[in-house]
């Protein structure tokens, strides 16, 4: 079945800024969380941790049963499990209910994380499959530049807790938008019953795949550098730095674009140069400007443009890592699409939870143990890329 591109990147697009969307617009109000709450950083911190870590857990559900049920059916209940936990959160008495509407929420975001990444294997393979990845990112690039704005628009007009409604009033659109403009891509035919032993078989396959999984870590690991500065970094910027939630959203907003910019020309340069290259170089450009701002701030020089200056080359060469390695890791994969867009997902998501878990006791609203946090996981995500890619023949494109 084939879609328009540009028709199925907005779509798509939507349904995957859904997740995302929740993690970005309440940084900007996470000092009043901590304020209103009565609690500290850490367990605020802690709501992302749940986040991410039952977001990734959650898509070895969706992933069976988008393989069996069709790409649709998932997405609708998760997106209503995801306003029940949005509800939560808009009404919660302490940070522990927060925490849980959190966890709720996440569940429920898995199934359009999942099921976009299944979408785009079931349209297109190899470059192609990267262009559209790609258009997709362009759209999901909004989020991080327009949520945490949005968020401290929000909180202009009221408490933190309007933040939550609204996410709830997106996924309810997410969830329109999905039964209208996006026609079932799994048809009845190449639909597979639930089988428990066939799904462990399945999963035990692509565990033992060695380049499945280290493609798959090596994004994990690249997002988890986000994922830390993102839990981190409104308490460096509005605390050390001063800023305004405005000023932060601001800042973080240009944070992402090179990011998002860059992973524009990731199928161009894959097909030239072969995916695997690609993500090689962008790996150790990435780790070499985080290690240099963790170098620079651990002697003194923290000053917020040199922060903002290497921070942005590192997220430009992360942006030619993420879609080539997630659409590399499906492309040999495609009979077990669905549980291989789960593993993927679970793995790059709770790298990213366990990551926060980790640094988080470090954190202390100063730059130090964030820029060494992101440095941690670029060369992390380095020794990876380095034993899983390898150079291919002139003209491949896979890797």
């Amino acid at each position: 079945m084939q879609i328009g591109f540009v028709r199925s990147a907005v779509v798509l697009g939507l349904l995957a800024v859904v997740g995302p969307f929740a993690i970005d617009l309440y940084l900007p109000a996470m000092p009043e969380i901590v304020q209103d709450l009565g609690t500290d950083d850490a367990a605020v911190h802690m709501t992302f941790t749940v986040y991410f870590i039952a977001f990734g857990v959650a898509q070895l559900i969706y992933g069976p049963l988008a393989d069996r049920f069709g790409r649709k059916p998932p997405v609708f209940l998760g997106l209503a499990v995801f306003i029940a936990g949005s509800a939560l959160c808009a009404t919660a008495p302490d940070v522990s209910a927060l925490t849980l509407g959190r966890f709720i929420q996440a569940l429920g975001a898995a199934a359009p994380m999942v099921v976009v990444r299944a979408v785009v294997r079931d349209l297109h393979t190899g470059t192609e499959a990267t262009r559209l990845m790609a258009l997709v990112m362009l759209v999901i690039s909004i989020s991080p530049m327009l949520a945490p704005l949005t968020g401290s628009a929000i909180i202009q007009f009221g408490s933190w807790r309007l933040i939550f409604g609204a996410l709830g009033v997106i996924a309810l659109a997410a969830m329109v938008q999905m039964a209208f403009l996006l026609p079932e891509t799994l048809p009845p035919d190449r639909r597979a019953r639930i089988d428990p032993t066939a799904m462990i078989r399945s999963a035990f396959y692509l565990l033992s795949d060695g380049r499945f999984m280290g493609l798959t870590l090596i994004s994990g690991f690249s997002l988890a550098s986000f994922f830390v500065f993102i839990a981190a970094a409104p308490l460096v910027y509005m605390t050390q730095y001063r800023l305004s939630p405005t000023g932060f959203s601001l800042v973080f907003a240009l944070n992402a674009v090179g990011f998002f910019a860059s992973s524009q020309f990731a199928a161009t340069l894959g097909q030239r140069y072969g995916m695997g290259r690609v993500a090689l170089v962008a790996v150790c450009g990435f780790a070499a400007a985080t290690t240099l701002l963790a170098v620079l701030v651990w002697s003194g020089i923290d000053d917020l443009p040199v922060l903002m200056a290497l921070l942005f080359i590192g997220n430009t060469c992360l942006g030619q890592v993420i879609a080539p390695t997630m659409v590399m890791s499906l492309e040999e994969h495609g009979a077990h699409a669905g549980m291989a867009a789960s593993l993927g997902g679970t793995f790059q998501m709770v790298s990213g939870g366990v990551m926060i878990l980790i640094c988080s006791p470090f954190f202390d609203r100063t730059a130090l143990p964030l820029v060494g946090a992101v440095a941690a996981c670029a060369l992390t995500a380095l020794v990876l890329a380095l034993f899983t890619l390898r150079p291919q023949p002139q003209g491949s494109t896979v890797a």
